[in-house]
């Protein structure tokens, strides 16, 4: 019951309609620790369509609910946003993401600096992406 409580916050919060599908994907990036793909989702969520899962992602990340979890792989995975990002700006300046070479999961890492890198002369960088990998808390 609380977790759908959390969703029900998050959908209105950020001007999202409360639908069962949206909730029902809100629910597993609430349960999960890690990063999901389109695919982990759709294992979990069995009566959800590509078409309705995709769209979701998509205005979930349009809204500062998710963000793309870089991990070095081509896989796109998604993790929740800090509750600081909206739809006009994520807050993910000094974020990094950890891929476990064992389970495969992608986890963020908060609090860690990233130091500023300076970008050669007449390249304008948008973003910066690190990964770290090894082993999990849980896989160690």
């Amino acid at each position: 019951m609380a977790i759908q409580l959390e969703c029900e916050k998050i959908l209105k919060e950020r001007g999202l309609r409360i639908t069962k599908p949206r909730m029902s994907i809100l629910e597993q990036f609430l349960s999960h620790p890690n990063a999901l793909s389109h695919n982990d989702i759709e294992e979990k969520i069995l009566d959800i369509d590509r078409i309705t899962l995709y769209r979701t992602l998509k205005s979930f990340e349009e809204k500062g609910v998710i963000h793309k979890a870089i991990d070095g792989t081509d896989k796109p995975k998604y993790a929740l946003c800090e509750s600081s990002c909206s739809e006009h700006a994520h807050h993910h300046d000094s974020h990094l993401h950890f891929r476990c070479d064992d389970c495969n999961h992608t986890f963020c890492i908060e609090g860690v600096a990233i130091p500023a890198i300076p970008a050669p002369e007449g390249y304008h960088v948008k973003g910066t992406d690190i990964v770290l990998n090894g082993l999990c808390k849980n896989c160690s």
